[in-house]
């Protein structure tokens, strides 16, 4: 491993701690709003189960959040050993959002540090909830500064070329590129349905076990409802992505939808492969689709991948990853639509084992749909890192010690996840919901629970 291609490993090394940290980036982003919707439902309803709903998922999610800490300081780490070039040219540039996000990231903290050490301290509990509202504020803040580096990434703007790199740069232009609102609301939507799916996924597995019945059917009800707000949510922001990137690259959506050749009424091609001559077999070809997504036009023309340098071509690859993460996000719409379809059905019910099972697999899936969309943005970029500037293979240090690195951060991923896992255990293991209704609301009836 020690004699591999720096750029090779320095790309490996990047991948594996994104995908690690887009986990605790996301639970960042999408708990703190789950938990103010609870609380704002317990007091508004005067139901302690709500209630005790925002306490535990707050009592949880301090522990990701320690671990994003680890993670995001990694990739600020490596941005600086493993893209030195990139940096040198393209640090300045950056710096405002980059300095925005950890502001925004102590901004959260701090609240969230308020918010978990002033439960029943005042005599309105309205106010206990008005604190967190900062932190739902500070997770979005945090996640809109860091996606607008990788906007700026995929559509540089706010500079001038000058003798040694970047010049008379314009911070909130480059802020404000033209993939900024796209890709914003994309990640703010995707990581409030992966979160609500995530936690539908505990308690249909509470329900499933048969504990705390009346306490996991509202959980349940609560977050299959968001579920699926935010799939409809999801579901416009991949709409008004395929838009952008028909305008401002044509070559992802060209790679990501196997679309070699120009030409008007573009059918949108779902599954399949490629054979030897890389011709789609086996695909589901849907009409005139492809143009409606770019255009709002059946009619209107695509453009092919033919139209590139073979050179600045996406990896075909990457058509499996837009499959399965739009196949996710059409399960989540469809699972959460069906739940809450039979819950106003009287003769049925809504909690049977299937309904439930299939909810329990909700919750990974859409994190796997997350890692899915991030990979084909990511490599839907490709050769570049900067867009039209500079590409991965210039911007990769020439460090032969990238190896090591790689190991040292893998073994530090593999401890902060195993860490994480059984603290988060003995947390809720160590402390049944059962228990902590009892002690709590002494006077919610048993068979309520």
């Amino acid at each position: 491993m020690m004699d591999l291609d720096p750029v090779l490993m320095s790309r490996l090394l990047t991948t594996i701690t994104l995908v690690f940290h887009i986990i605790f980036a996301t639970l960042g982003v999408g708990v703190p709003l789950m938990i103010s919707i609870a609380e704002f439902i317990g007091i508004k309803k005067k139901d302690p189960h709500y209630t005790m709903l925002a306490r535990r998922w707050a009592r949880g999610f301090v522990i990701p959040v320690a671990i994003g800490v680890v993670t995001g300081t990694a990739i600020g780490l490596q941005l600086s050993l493993l893209w030195p070039e990139f940096m040198q040219v393209g640090g300045n540039v950056i710096a405002l959002p980059l300095f925005m996000e950890v502001f925004a990231f102590f901004f959260e903290a701090i609240f969230l540090g308020i918010y978990m050490y002033t439960w029943d301290r005042f005599k309105k509990p309205m106010t206990h909830w008005w604190l967190s509202l900062p932190i739902v504020i500070g997770g979005a803040m945090s996640a809109f500064f860091i996606t607008t580096v990788n906007a700026f990434m995929n559509t540089p703007e706010g500079f001038e070329i000058g003798g040694n790199g970047f010049a008379a740069i314009n911070p909130l232009e480059a802020m404000f590129n033209p993939a900024t609102p796209t890709k914003v609301f994309h990640v703010l939507a995707s990581a409030y349905l992966t979160v609500a799916a995530i936690l539908a996924a505990i308690a249909a597995f509470g329900l499933l076990r048969k504990k705390t019945k009346e306490y996991h059917k509202k959980a349940l009800k609560l977050t299959v409802t968001l579920t699926f707000i935010f799939a409809i949510f999801t579901a416009i922001a991949g709409d008004v992505s395929a838009k952008f990137l028909a305008e401002y690259q044509p070559e992802k959506l060209a790679a990501g939808e196997w679309h070699f050749e120009t030409e008007g009424n573009a059918d949108l091609i779902l599954f399949g492969w490629l054979n030897e001559e890389n011709e789609p077999e086996g695909v589901i070809r849907l009409p005139g689709l492809l143009s409606f997504l770019a255009y709002s036009d059946f009619n209107a023309e695509v453009t092919g991948l033919e139209e590139f340098p073979e050179a600045e071509r996406p990896p075909l690859w990457i058509h499996y990853m837009f499959d399965l993460m739009v196949t996710i996000g059409v399960f989540l719409l469809g699972i959460s639509f069906l739940y809450l379809l039979l819950s106003k059905l009287k003769r049925w019910n809504e909690n049977n084992k299937f309904m439930l099972w299939m909810l329990v697999l909700s919750g990974p899936l859409a994190m796997l749909a997350i890692e899915f969309g991030w990979i084909y943005a990511e490599e839907g970029r490709q050769p570049w890192i900067l867009r039209g500037y500079m590409t991965v293979e210039e911007a990769a240090t020439t460090s032969p010690y990238v190896g090591w690195m790689f190991v040292l951060f893998l073994l530090l991923y593999i401890a902060l996840g195993v860490i994480g896992a059984v603290v988060l255990r003995k947390v809720f293991k160590n402390n049944p919901v059962e228990d902590e209704l009892e002690k709590k609301y002494p006077t919610i009836e048993k068979g309520d629970k």
